[in-house]
């Protein structure tokens, strides 16, 4: 019995002193694991392995910081850093944003993420559809264009980003689509020669954000700057919706219209601050059913329907209002400039609740108009009819009233209501209200008091003369 518990006592303690060497084994083995995992994390290279410093493993990868990495099948959510994009400031990012416009295309609901604290180089490109609905490009960091003129190609003078066939989309966010346009504005002489010797054409500049062909599109909250001319386009679009967005660029920058439309139709543009080297909202030919309110614009040259007309080309707009708009310093305030020879109409159009200050004209037709020091006078005018100037008060600097209109085609029902404008204090030469050729009607209160005998009274047979000599092109 003795001998079979000595037996039991030595089996016992042989199993105990296994398991502890058994144990310490397993230890150290992982012990020795950990270090090469902290090895592996520091970036250092296996001196036996001169490819890559990862070996193969069968598990997961680890899951990637949010927003940065390879996002989950099935994301709706495209960020431009998971396509390549290095944000840096410097590095060309132009296909890193065109590979997630494609991937994003093509799923319902998409956005293509633009992400903050990040700053993005993208040479002239177009991101094209049509695209499945409802698609949003999410601008929460910078967009830059080349700063250097001679880094664009000649083919992509026209725009720098340009939207082509894209229906139900949607740009918004926090942050700043940059056009770096200084050098176009004031180009040296090593830059012209530049230009001159790849053969570029210096009298085109890029516009930054062109829609072509669009429909049902917002653009909302973000800020275009220093574009080297128009900051934000819409042509043979519909359906647009501008809110709440701000352009700059300085007063001095040539032709950098704020916002350009040209056969657009159903546009909305509310609660915007645009100052920039042209006007703050352009209109051209082939518009109609637009909107726009809550605008502060200055500097800049005012709100502007035209130039109409040029070359003898027809220019049809009609059925515009705006109202609820704040001018400071600005050339103009609102107006109507056509060239002599166009054929075409402008009707149906509202200033209405206009505040200007120190603005240099406050109400303008100008169917003289004229971008050279002379122009050639010719017969012939876009016909302007139904025009209402209600409530423009403030101050002017140069002149309250130039209604110049064609010796041809006299504008008529032209409206001046409640109009009060007062000479600035900050300046010494003013000129009196010029009506030309101009017929309506005038209501009080009328300031200065000579607008009250501005406008001819009509009797209906100059309307018949106007009508008569309008071609009937504009449907």
């Amino acid at each position: 019995m003795k001998r079979d518990n000595s037996l039991c006592l030595v089996a016992f303690t042989a199993i105990m002193f296994l398991v502890f060497i058994t144990t310490s084994v397993t230890s150290v083995e992982g012990r020795k694991q950990h270090f090469k995992k902290g090895k592996t994390h520091k970036h250092k290279k296996d001196k036996n392995n001169k490819g890559d410093c990862t070996a193969p493993d069968s598990s997961p990868p680890p899951a990637p910081l949010p927003g940065y990495g390879s996002y989950p099948t099935g994301s709706k959510i495209f960020d431009v850093l998971s396509f390549g994009a290095k944000g840096d400031g410097f590095s060309d990012d132009s296909m890193a944003l065109l590979a997630a416009w494609k991937a994003a295309c093509k799923m319902p609901g998409a956005t293509v993420e633009i992400p903050s604290e990040f700053k993005f180089v993208i040479k002239p490109i177009t991101l094209q559809g049509p695209c499945m609905p409802h698609l949003v490009l999410q601008i929460d960091g910078a967009l830059l264009a080349p700063p250097k003129v001679g880094s664009w190609p000649k083919s992509s003078l026209f725009q720098w980003i340009n939207f082509k066939w894209i229906h139900n989309f949607s740009i918004q966010g926090s942050g700043v689509v940059d056009g770096q346009g200084s050098q176009w504005w004031n180009p040296s002489d090593q830059i012209y020669h530049t230009q001159k010797k790849f053969k570029h054409i210096t009298n085109w500049k890029p516009t930054a954000l062109r829609f072509y062909s669009s429909f049902n599109v917002t653009v909302r909250d973000i800020k275009i700057m220093n574009s080297p001319q128009c900051h934000l386009k819409f042509d043979s679009s519909g359906g647009i919706k501008v809110d709440n967005i701000t352009i700059s660029s300085p007063e001095t920058s040539p032709n950098t219209d704020g916002i350009h439309l040209q056969n657009t139709r159903d546009v909305e543009i509310q609660h915007s601050n645009i100052g920039c080297g042209d006007d703050c909202v352009s209109i051209q030919t082939g518009c109609s059913n637009v909107h726009m309110h809550h605008i502060n614009c200055g500097p800049g040259h005012g709100i502007s329907l035209g130039g109409l007309g040029k070359d003898k080309s027809v220019a049809c707009v009609s059925d515009i209002v705006v109202e609820k708009i704040s001018l400071l310093n600005t050339l103009a305030g609102v107006r109507i400039k056509t060239w002599q020879g166009g054929m075409g109409s402008v009707k149906n159009v509202s200033f209405s609740n206009i505040q200007v200050s120190d603005v240099k004209v406050p109400i303008i037709i100008d169917q003289y108009y004229c971008d050279k020091n002379v122009c050639k006078n010719q017969t012939g005018a876009v016909a302007i009819s139904g025009v209402k100037y209600d409530q423009i008060i403030g101050t002017y600097t140069v002149q309250p009233v130039h209604l110049a209109c064609s010796n041809d085609i006299p504008c008529i029902d032209v409206d001046l209501i409640d109009i009060q404008l007062k000479p600035s204090f900050t300046y010494r030469s003013f000129h009196q209200a010029l009506c030309w050729n101009s017929y309506g009607k005038s209501q009080a209160p009328l300031l200065p008091s000579s607008i009250d005998s501005c406008l001819r009274r009509d009797g209906g047979s100059v309307k018949r003369i106007a009508r008569s000599r309008e071609h009937n092109v504009c449907f």
